[in-house]
């Protein structure tokens, strides 16, 4: 499936906040709230929903309601930056967690929690992880929910590079991505060039 390529001004503006690099901890998490909110509405723009008819103070209007089968499933620990904004746009989503923790010198991203919810068959799953570097832990955590059944996945990421989208389109090609910004690349150490730096640890104020 192809990537696709947010350009909502909001969302660029937030992205700005983030790349900066005198952003303080409290703003980041603030700009970090505000684009997954927006990148979240885009990959829900698909999701199902069904026609509904409520009644009005005034007397009985149509609408639709969207799936109450959501999954939304952070990457440990980054991802958890985004999971409340998410899930501020679906309340009833159920939350899975993978975690994945990268070796720095191998880039390679070993597991170290997976707790998902049961029967994703046909739920509609969301996988928030702000950075799409090498794609390794992505494909990984892909897999974890492959394999506890999901067959409806979307990736939100806020930065991708070109070879993590190639990872991904290479082992799960039935995978939308939804980011704002492909960067130029990685970098010696796998980090996205220009990148915005460690998500987790200006999130966390770990630096």
């Amino acid at each position: 499936m192809p990537v696709h390529i947010v350009e909502h001004p909001l969302v660029h503006d937030a992205l700005v906040e983030l790349r900066d690099k005198t952003t303080t901890p409290e703003h980041f998490r603030r700009a970090a709230r505000r684009i997954s909110v927006l990148l979240a509405a885009e990959a829900f723009r698909d999701a199902p929903s069904t026609a509904v008819t409520v009644d009005t103070p005034l007397g009985p209007s149509g609408g639709r309601r969207i799936s109450p089968d959501i999954v939304v499933v952070p990457v440990l620990r980054a991802g958890l930056g985004m999971l409340e904004a998410v899930i501020e746009l679906a309340p009833h989503a159920r939350v899975g967690h993978i975690g994945l923790q990268r070796d720095e010198m191998t880039a390679v991203a070993s597991q170290y929690n997976s707790k998902l919810p049961a029967r994703l068959d046909k739920s509609f799953v969301l996988m928030i992880d702000p950075m799409l570097a090498t794609g390794g832990s992505a494909v990984a955590a892909l897999q974890l929910l492959e394999a506890a059944g999901a067959r409806q996945i979307r990736i939100v990421c806020i930065v991708a590079a070109p070879e993590g989208i190639a990872m991904v389109e290479r082992h799960h090609p039935d995978v939308a991505i939804y980011t704002p910004a492909v960067d130029r690349g990685l970098n010696e150490h796998k980090f996205i060039v220009p990148g915005l730096g460690d998500f987790g640890d200006r999130l966390y104020g770990t630096l």
